[in-house]
């Protein structure tokens, strides 16, 4: 077994900004619409919208879903179900009225290759909301569902190569 310190070192990424955050964005959407602290955006004719705070060291990527008028209480429950197991690191979550897939980690620690799996994460379960209720990065069985996550991510990776 070689010894720890003879192992190559992994090179380490900087600390995400939101520079940084931005410049990932336009890479995938040049024509991405910053507000404040806020970017607008879309992959695939979903809107994403990113909200950073880096006082709070937080950021937050939100996909509407449709309004929260209606929920039901089953169809609360299979939220939170989903919550549990089938939207990992993805969300779903009740503000102002509407139901959104949302995203939340801390800022500073937050990888580029994180950040490109929380959107298609986040993509996917607003496009799953209804149905498998699913973030597509982990499916157990044999279906095309991990295929399509993956093909998107792979897009997602080639656009930012270079930051």
């Amino acid at each position: 077994m070689p010894e720890a310190d003879a192992l190559p070192e992994a090179p380490l990424e900087p600390p995400m900004t939101l520079l940084r955050m931005a410049e990932i964005i336009r890479a995938i959407d040049p024509a991405a619409q910053p507000a404040g602290n806020a970017i607008q955006f879309t992959i695939e004719d979903i809107p994403i919208i990113v909200i950073a705070d880096p006082v709070a060291d937080r950021m937050r990527a939100m996909v509407p879903i449709r309004s929260a008028d209606g929920l039901d209480t089953s169809e609360l429950m299979r939220l939170m179900q989903a919550n549990f197991d089938s939207a990992l690191d993805a969300r779903y979550a009740v503000a102002q009225g509407r139901l959104w897939g949302v995203f939340i980690h801390p800022l500073s620690s937050l990888e580029k290759d994180q950040l490109l799996s929380a959107f298609v994460q986040t993509i996917n379960v607003a496009r799953t909301y209804g149905q498998s209720y699913s973030g597509g990065a982990t499916v157990f069985g044999g279906g095309d569902s991990n295929g399509i996550y993956q093909e998107l991510l792979k897009e997602l990776q080639e656009l930012g190569e270079e930051i």
